[in-house]
């Protein structure tokens, strides 16, 4: 049963965290309030001089195995779990000496930490906390009559609730904080659930799946000004990317900035910066523009002229510092973020001209060979796959055709096939000498998509007043196999010399006649790309 408010005479206090705990208690005892705490709370207490029991005080028992059991006891649980008004509870309390608890104050072992830091297998093991969660949810569970605090940013609101409520709480406050105590454990043993995964040689798909976080950032809106959005930071080994990169200046992200500029940086980390420059162009989390260089500069003017339109406001990702030549062509047109490993101070100093523009610094690139996970919420659950790690420099391309491809073609292929695994399907990608020259994306139908790229690298071609198509001579890249011979064809009549795909059709046979007859030198990767 809930009691609208509940005085707070008797508080325990157990933190890994103890930012702010100091003032915190202080404040609890200036108000009468009883201090019982553990371990390195209670000592850090102590040394304050405030007056603090041991939990040993309240159990009978010494902390023993390492500090593992402290708190497992019914002194404890029994103050956190016991029922105000319920006759028998209160029996039961007064029979075995023990006192109600009417605040909880935990926060958790940092096994996050420990593991983003990736430490040994037993230190991690060592940073699971089994005391805290358990009282945690017990206190959560009595809400009603226990408040519990798990985070530090929570303390002002408390203590400006006891002075608002003359030492009481509130049921609405006691509420909120169970459903955040409840949401941060469930967090907690997600990240210790999906990180023992990782040691487990599991035989198909676990039958339980947890997927947590913690807030980064509360977004204004979501995809659509009417839709509510926040960033979450999900737990463990942290991926070089947009959730890690530091915002040196600009506009707080969006919701479609952040979707935007991660498809972005993970398209440029298919490209090696030991080996060459490169840009990447992202609109609505398909490539744009993509393109190698002798340096950022250039490949950024070859990116921009694959489509310099629907580059007007969008996502720039590169592959090596950001340097003060590449970063004052970028400023000419308008752009919503940069994002790249670092920066020179004179870049940064000319991206800090235009205030509204975001520089993020990642500090490192993606591995794009690293396996991991992507999620994607449906309507009653979860779609949970591994990420598409296959690169194209580890397949082994299998030539189809009576030509074999040139090794200038051979390298735009790779290039091309590198671009088309970050298109949304269905995907034909036009290259040339390390470029795209025309991207088609996210069509129904493969053969529209290619009329598409070739519309595009055509449109390219008057831009620039050339008297052929930008496809002349180009390779084109298909994320997925073509199932019928048109979508090849239509490459071959815009000038397409050799294609890159990944093969398997029942119609393999007749698109493979279909570019003998064109004169097409064509490759099987046996890697399919697809990207809903």
């Amino acid at each position: 049963m809930s009691h609208d408010q509940v005085r707070v005479a008797r508080a325990l206090l157990s933190v890994s965290d103890k930012t702010g705990l100091v003032d915190f208690a202080r404040a609890l005892h200036a108000r009468g309030i009883e201090l019982v705490s553990t371990g390195g709370t209670h000592r850090a207490l102590s040394e304050a001089g405030l007056p603090v029991k041991e939990v040993a005080d309240l159990t009978g028992y010494p902390e023993m195995m390492d500090g593992r059991v402290k708190t497992l006891h019914p002194a404890v649980h029994g103050g956190l779990l016991a029922i105000r008004d319920n006759p028998e509870h209160q029996a039961a309390l007064a029979a075995h000496g023990i006192g109600a608890i009417d605040l909880l104050v935990v926060n958790l072992y940092p096994f996050e930490a420990t593991i983003a830091a990736d430490k040994p297998y037993d230190d991690c093991v060592e940073n699971i906390d089994i005391g805290g969660p358990a009282m945690i949810r017990a206190a959560a569970k009595n809400h009603g009559d226990v408040a519990v605090v798990t985070d530090v940013s929570d303390y002002a609101a408390v203590l400006a609730a006891l002075e608002a409520g003359a030492g009481s709480l509130s049921t609405a406050l006691r509420r909120s904080l169970a459903q955040k105590a409840y949401a941060r454990t469930a967090a907690y043993d997600a990240a210790i659930a999906n990180w023992l995964s990782r040691h487990v040689e599991a035989e198909g798909p676990a039958p339980f799946r947890a997927v947590g976080g913690s807030l980064g950032q509360s977004l204004r809106y979501g995809e659509n000004p009417h839709q509510t959005a926040a960033f979450y930071r999900a737990p463990g080994t942290p991926r070089a990317g947009v959730a890690t990169a530091r915002q040196l200046q600009g506009k707080e992200l969006s919701f479609n900035n952040f979707n935007d500029t991660d498809a972005a940086y993970e398209c440029v980390a298919e490209f090696d910066p030991a080996r060459t420059a490169a840009v990447a162009i992202i609109k609505h989390a398909n490539p744009c523009g993509v393109a190698e260089g002798a340096d950022l500069l250039q490949a950024y003017e070859r990116a921009l002229s694959c489509d310099p339109t629907s580059a007007f406001g969008g996502i720039v990702a590169l592959n090596r510092p950001l340097d003060a030549e590449a970063a004052r062509k970028i400023v000419e047109i308008f752009t919503e973020v940069i994002i790249a490993p670092d920066a020179t101070e004179e870049a940064r100093a000319i991206v800090g001209a235009k205030k509204n523009l975001r520089l993020l610094l990642a500090g490192a690139l993606p591995d794009p060979r690293e396996t991991g996970e992507t999620v994607r919420t449906l309507s009653g659950g979860l779609l949970i796959q591994g990420r598409d790690s296959a690169v194209v420099d580890d397949m082994p391309l299998k030539v189809v055709t009576k030509r074999q491809p040139s090794e200038a073609e051979y390298a735009d292929m790779r290039f091309a096939y590198r671009v088309a695994k970050h298109v949304k399907s269905n995907a034909i990608v036009y290259a040339r000498d390390g470029a795209t020259v025309g991207i088609g994306a996210g069509q129904m139908s493969r053969v529209d998509s290619s009329r598409i790229a070739a519309w595009k690298a055509q449109e390219g071609a008057d831009r620039l007043g050339l008297p052929e198509s930008l496809a002349k001579g180009a390779v084109v890249a298909s994320d997925a196999f073509f199932p019928f011979a048109d979508g090849l064809m239509a490459a071959a009549e815009a000038g397409a010399t050799a294609v890159i795909q990944p093969g398997g059709s029942m119609r393999d046979a007749e698109v493979i006649a279909a570019a003998d007859a064109a004169g097409l030198a064509m490759v099987f990767t046996g890697f399919r790309h697809f990207r809903h």
